[in-house]
C-alpha cells in the first residue's frame, strides 16, 4: 500500500509540473508576441508629429487637385511650379509617412532617419511656400487658383510647424550624441611617460 501511495503521489507530481510547465509556455508565448505593422509613437515620429504629417499629405493632395482642375492661365510658369511642389509634397511626404509609421524604417537600411526626416521637412516647406507665395502673385485670379494657394500656404506652414516641433524636441540631429573620446597616439603619450616614470622610481 505505501509504495502504491507512494507511486501515485510521485505521478500526481509529474502530473502537476507538466501542467505547470505547458501553461508558463502558453503565457510566455502569448507575452512574446510581436507587435502589429503600425508603431507609433516611435523614436523617429510621435503622435504630434504623425498628426501633422497626415495633415501636410491631405493639404498637399489637396492644393494639387485644386491646381490641377484649373482649365485656363494667363501666366502657366507660377502655376507649373506650384504643380510641381505640391505634387512632390504629396507624394513624398507619404512615403515617408509610410515608412516611419511602420516597421518598415527597420528594413531600409537607412539609419540616418531625423536627419532625413529635418531636412526634407523644412526645405519642402520651405520650396512649398515660396512657390504659393509666386502663385499668389501672378495667377487668373479664378477661385480655384485663389483655393489652391489657400491650402499651399496651409501645407506649407504645416511643413513648417512640424520641422518646429522636431527641433525643440530632438534638437538638431547633426549636434546630437556624444563626442567620441580621443584615441590617439598623441593623447596615449602622457599616460605611457606617466607609467615609465612610475616604474623608473
Amino acid at each position: 500500500m505505501c509504495v502504491k501511495r507512494s507511486v501515485i503521489m510521485e505521478n500526481s507530481s509529474t502530473t502537476m509540473a507538466a501542467n505547470e510547465q505547458q501553461v508558463y509556455n502558453t503565457t510566455t508565448v502569448a507575452e512574446t508576441k510581436r507587435p502589429g505593422w503600425f508603431v507609433v509613437p516611435t523614436s523617429v515620429l510621435s503622435k504630434p508629429r504623425f498628426v501633422l504629417k497626415v495633415a501636410e499629405v491631405l493639404l498637399s493632395f489637396v492644393a494639387f487637385i485644386l491646381e490641377e482642375v484649373v482649365s485656363n492661365c494667363t501666366s502657366c510658369t507660377p502655376l507649373y511650379v506650384f504643380e510641381f511642389f505640391s505634387c512632390t509634397a504629396f507624394l513624398f511626404t507619404t512615403l515617408l509617412l509610410v515608412l516611419l509609421a511602420t516597421t518598415l524604417h527597420q528594413k531600409v537600411g537607412i539609419t540616418c532617419w531625423p536627419t532625413l526626416d529635418l531636412c526634407y521637412t523644412l526645405a519642402i516647406g520651405v520650396l512649398f511656400l515660396i512657390a504659393s507665395v509666386v502663385f499668389s502673385a501672378d495667377n487668373g485670379g479664378s477661385q480655384l487658383e485663389g483655393a489652391a494657394v489657400v491650402f499651399g500656404f496651409l501645407a506649407s506652414f504645416a511643413f513648417l510647424v512640424d520641422a518646429g516641433i522636431f527641433v525643440k524636441t530632438s534638437g538638431l540631429p547633426c549636434r546630437s550624441g556624444p563626442r567620441p573620446a580621443p584615441d590617439g597616439p598623441q593623447h596615449r603619450a602622457p599616460e605611457v611617460e606617466k607609467l615609465n616614470a612610475n616604474g623608473t622610481e
